[in-house]
This record gives C-alpha cells, sequence and structure tokens, in this order.
C-alpha cells in the first residue's frame, strides 16, 4: 500500500503467480487498509478475523447492489465486483490483470493519491475496461484525460461493452465543465486549456497512455502559422502593413535559401524571429495563433519551418523542448493515476526523466504508488535474427544490403512482414526494390495488406497504427529508431542538454529508441513471430549490448530457415 502525498520511504513485493510487482509506501498501521491491496490475478484476500467488525461485515461489501448510496470506502469492493461479472458474462479475459488494475484504481480514486501504474510493453488493449469501470463507480469530480486513437476505442467500442452489461458511465465531453457526477473527458490540448482557465478545480486526473504524455502536451503546447494567418495579421494591424511584408519576405528568404531536407524540414534560429516578436509585442491586441506565439517565447522553445517546394508555401512551426515544465504544479493537491508502458527505470523511481517522460518535479507527483503489471505472454523469449559484421547505415553499401537480407526474410514466408525504417529516401527505395521482387505483396504504410503481405512503414506509423493489423510473423528493423540531429526539434533538444552538461546520447536518445523499439516489437512475443535486426551499430557499438539487454529474453536465430 503506498502512502498519501508528502509520505516516504518504501518497499516491495512480488505476486510469484501473477507478475505483478508493487511498490509500498510505508503504512501507519491500519491493517484493514493492508488487506484491501493483498489481492491477486483473480480474488481478492478476505479481511483477517480479527478486521472484520459487526459494523462492516464482509458480506455486505460482497452483496451491496449497483443502486445503493454511494460509500467511498465500499469502491474497490463494488468496482471489483462489477468487473468479475463483466468478464464472467463476456466469458473472454485477453489479460490477466483487469481485476487488480480495477482494485488499484479504485483506491487510487478512494484515498485521493498519485498512483503510477506500468504496463508492459504491447499490453492488450483490453485492459482499458478495468480502469473504466471503478470510474462508472467513483463518487468523487474524475477527468479522463485520453488522445485520439484511445478516445475513439472508448467510445466505440468500451463503452457500448459498459452499457451492454448495465454499468452506466456517463461522459462528458468538451471543455466545458462538466457536471460533478459525469466523467470529463479530456484531450491533452483541453486539459491545458481548462487548467489555465482554473475550471478544473479540484478534480482527480486519470491519464491513461503515460508513456505518450510528453509527446502528447507537445503536440497539444504547439503553435503552427500558416500563410493565411500573415493575412489576417496584415487585416488586423493595417498601419503595420509595410513592416510585415519586410519581415515576411526576409523570413520567407531564409526558409526557402536552405538546402533541400528530405522531409522539407529548416530550424529557425532565435535571432531569425526576432525582429518580428520585437514588432508584435509593440502591437496589440493580436489576433490567434499570433498572441499563443508571441506568449511560447524563452530557452525552452524551437522553431522550424516546413516548406512546400511546389507551391513555395511555407508554414511557421513552435513547440516546446520540454512540456511538461510549461504545466508544473498540474498535480498538486490533486489525485492523478497514470498508467501505460513505461520505461522500468522510471517506474522503479516514481520519475521521468527527460527523454523518458514526466518528471516527479516537473507535474507535482509525490511518494506515488508504483506498480508493475507483467504478462506472461511477453515475457516468452523472441527469436532474434541479428548476424555480426553487418555494414553500418553511413556506408555506401547499406542499402543493397538491406534489400539482400529483406529478400530472405521475405522468401516462403506465409505470414505478414513488416520492414521498418525512418529514412523516408531509403524507405522508399527499399519498397521499390522489393515490390520488384514479389510484386503486389508489398505495400507502403497500408493498412490493407494481403495475407502473406510486406508492410514497409516508418516506426511513428508503424506504432499509430499496429493495433489495425493482423499480427506479423516477423518484424525487421532495417534502422533502430534513434531520433535524427537532422530534426530541428531532436536538434534543439540535444543542444539543450548539452548546455546542462548531460549525455545526450545516452539520456536521451537511446532512452527514447529502446523504448519505441519495445513497444514496437512486442507483438511479436504474443503472436509467436520473429525479429530481424539489419542495422550494423547493434553488433558494432558498444551501447549495442544495452539494446539487447532491453529485448530480453530473446534466443539467438543463426540461420534462416522457411516456414
Amino acid at each position: 500500500m503506498g502512502p498519501a502525498a508528502g509520505q516516504g520511504g518504501g518497499e516491495h513485493g512480488i505476486d510469484s503467480r501473477t507478475g505483478t510487482g508493487l511498490r509500498r509506501g510505508r503504512c501507519r498501521g491500519d491493517p484493514a487498509e493492508t488487506a484491501r491491496l493483498s489481492m491477486d490475478r483473480h480474488n481478492i484476500r478476505q479481511p483477517l478475523p480479527e478486521e472484520r467488525s459487526p459494523q462492516r461485515p464482509v458480506v455486505l461489501v460482497a452483496e451491496c447492489p449497483s443502486g445503493a448510496p454511494y460509500d467511498s470506502a465500499m469502491l474497490e469492493a463494488r468496482a471489483h465486483l462489477q468487473l468479475k461479472a463483466l468478464l464472467a458474462r463476456e466469458g473472454l479475459e485477453r489479460w490477466p490483470h483487469h481485476l487488480t488494475l480495477c482494485r488499484l484504481v479504485g483506491r487510487s480514486l478512494r484515498r485521493g493519491d498519485h498512483t503510477l501504474i506500468r504496463l508492459a510493453a504491447g499490453s492488450d488493449p483490453s485492459w482499458l475496461i478495468g480502469l473504466l469501470v471503478p470510474l462508472s463507480l467513483a463518487g468523487s469530480p474524475v477527468a479522463l484525460v485520453v488522445g485520439d486513437s484511445l478516445r475513439q476505442r472508448l467510445l466505440q467500442r468500451e463503452w457500448p461493452r459498459l452499457r451492454a452489461a448495465g454499468v452506466d458511465l456517463r461522459c462528458w465531453e468538451g471543455a466545458d465543465p462538466a457536471p460533478q457526477t459525469h466523467l470529463w473527458l479530456l484531450s491533452h490540448r483541453e486539459l491545458l486549456q481548462v487548467w489555465r482557465q482554473g475550471t478544473l478545480g479540484n478534480r482527480q486526473l486519470v491519464i491513461p497512455q503515460a508513456e505518450l504524455l510528453q509527446d502528447l502536451l507537445r503536440e497539444a503546447m504547439a503553435v503552427r502559422i500558416e500563410p493565411a494567418d500573415w493575412d489576417s495579421l496584415r487585416r488586423a494591424l493595417p498601419l503595420a502593413e509595410p513592416s510585415l511584408l519586410a519581415l515576411h519576405g526576409r523570413l520567407g528568404r531564409r526558409v526557402l535559401a536552405q538546402p533541400r531536407h528530405p522531409e522539407h524540414l529548416v530550424a529557425l534560429a532565435p535571432e531569425d524571429e526576432a525582429p518580428l516578436r520585437q514588432l508584435l509585442a509593440l502591437l496589440t491586441p493580436l489576433p490567434e495563433p499570433w498572441s499563443h506565439w508571441l506568449r511560447a517565447s524563452g530557452p525552452g522553445w524551437t522553431s522550424w519551418a516546413t516548406v512546400d517546394p511546389a507551391l513555395l508555401h511555407w508554414q511557421l512551426h513552435r513547440q516546446p523542448l520540454a512540456p511538461l515544465a510549461e504545466v508544473e504544479g498540474l498535480l498538486q493537491g490533486r489525485g492523478a493515476v497514470l498508467v501505460g508502458e513505461l520505461p522500468r527505470s522510471s517506474a522503479g523511481s516514481g520519475r521521468w526523466r527527460e527523454g523518458h517522460g514526466f518528471g516527479e518535479g516537473d507535474l507535482g507527483l509525490q511518494a506515488p504508488v508504483v506498480v508493475d503489471l507483467g504478462d506472461p505472454p511477453l515475457a516468452d523469449p523472441i527469436p532474434l535474427y541479428c548476424p555480426v559484421r553487418q555494414p553500418l547505415p553511413n556506408s555506401p553499401h547499406f542499402g543493397d544490403h538491406l534489400l539482400d537480407q529483406c529478400r530472405r526474410l521475405v522468401l516462403a514466408q506465409a505470414g505478414l512482414t513488416v520492414v521498418l525504417v525512418d529514412d523516408p529516401a531509403l524507405r522508399l527505395d527499399l519498397a521499390s526494390g522489393l515490390a520488384a521482387e514479389f510484386g503486389s505483396r508489398v505495400g507502403h504504410a497500408c493498412t490493407a495488406p494481403e495475407a502473406n503481405g510486406v508492410v514497409c512503414a516508418s516506426w511513428s506509423w508503424w506504432l499509430e497504427n499496429q493495433e489495425r493489423l493482423p499480427l506479423p510473423v516477423q518484424v525487421v528493423v532495417a534502422l533502430l529508431p534513434i531520433a535524427s540531429l537532422e530534426d530541428p526539434l531532436t536538434a534543439a533538444r540535444v543542444a539543450s542538454l548539452r548546455r546542462q552538461g548531460g549525455d545526450w546520447f545516452r539520456g536521451l536518445l537511446l532512452p527514447e529508441a529502446i523504448n519505441r523499439l519495445q513497444r514496437g516489437v512486442a507483438s511479436l512475443r504474443r503472436g509467436g513471430g520473429r525479429l530481424a535486426v539489419l542495422d550494423g551499430r547493434l553488433r558494432g557499438r558498444d551501447w549495442g549490448g544495452t539494446v539487447l539487454a532491453a529485448l530480453d529474453p530473446w534466443v539467438q536465430l543463426s540461420r534462416l530457415l522457411p516456414d
């Protein structure tokens, strides 16, 4: 059992039957509280005889009708029974920790503390039902913060599923304040809006997909200036039109004069934007998004432009380097439950450092209850094909090496093959070469491949769309998912870490790459597929051992055999 916010200390326990690890804070000696957290995969341990009393017999907890008046002390037991009945009614339990997750979320809602629940990478997305059942029974106001993909699953699959089981989950969408009896469903952009406006109140926050929290908040804070926004600015400030036209032309020449980038990105230095900022600071009021762009200032932000070479149009982008620092204090004074496929190093400390995600100091996460929920199918060894002495990505023969190895890997495979490479030019060349060999079986970032198809895609596309595709029989990692310094945002984050004296590769790029790799290949363990890594850096660099350790358990494949 974890401490309330502000308590210190902790001890660890592992349930050998379920693979569940629990980091517990020191208890103040409440045996009934200790009994509430003693749970296994399917059942909750009954309270000890000395814990029972005539005032609170166990039978009342077990048989409390769903329409009874709300009692926060009974939230965990009622949620447990409700979910257990739902799973028994459906006769399907694909994830082993539904009841455990349900009890932990109910406990955190009852106590109003901070709870961090770490799921195994690639966990079955059906875990969401165990999160929603206690939310439907919570008597306190709660806000659920979800991204677009999870919102779609919640509204189109899980909410009808709860309705069919007789569970009343009242959802309120949008930035307008929700009634106290409703679950407030917020996007990350809406969360920032209601928090800054003060309408979030003292609601507890539940944040699934915590591994994406930093990226989703960064997207929510992003500012984008379209060509039409310059026109609206000139119409709003007609007296400043000559100066605005001059500054627009100056900035445009700077953007269009840069060498061609594969993804048409141009990094901008603070001095490139300084004249425009100085002018707009003297002119008020400003239309959106210009007022937002002007507020997004300081060393914690970076800018770049994207160019349309066909139309010679360009867009101005601005994003924060550390978005969690911009919402410092969001969790102070309120309960919070964070659930996600988090790195073990961050979950063990309750802090997710730069390169991992949220920071304890940034969000006010204090003395959290930290729980690891393992998934037995995801602990099976994965067959790994990674020959020694492979060429490095900067080798002139690397493209030929990829094409030759991919031909051998795809040959005689009856199922889906996914080839992952972030370099756009290399990916298109590889897809063309494979299409010349295997014809229409090969597709580029397609969600409707043939049964024995080959999909060439980027890592970001695969992580976003892998649930829409059948389980692959093999994943071919042509390039490890290490962010390129040619990306302006990555280059700015690296420069910021360098100024702080940090190890920008092992402290930022490598942890992010390992996290993406683990999430990208986890489906192979569930489906019994194999992994092939064709990047010579895995065997040729000293940090390759760290990547191999993150893939444990795995077994070496020395030869390729057909199905």
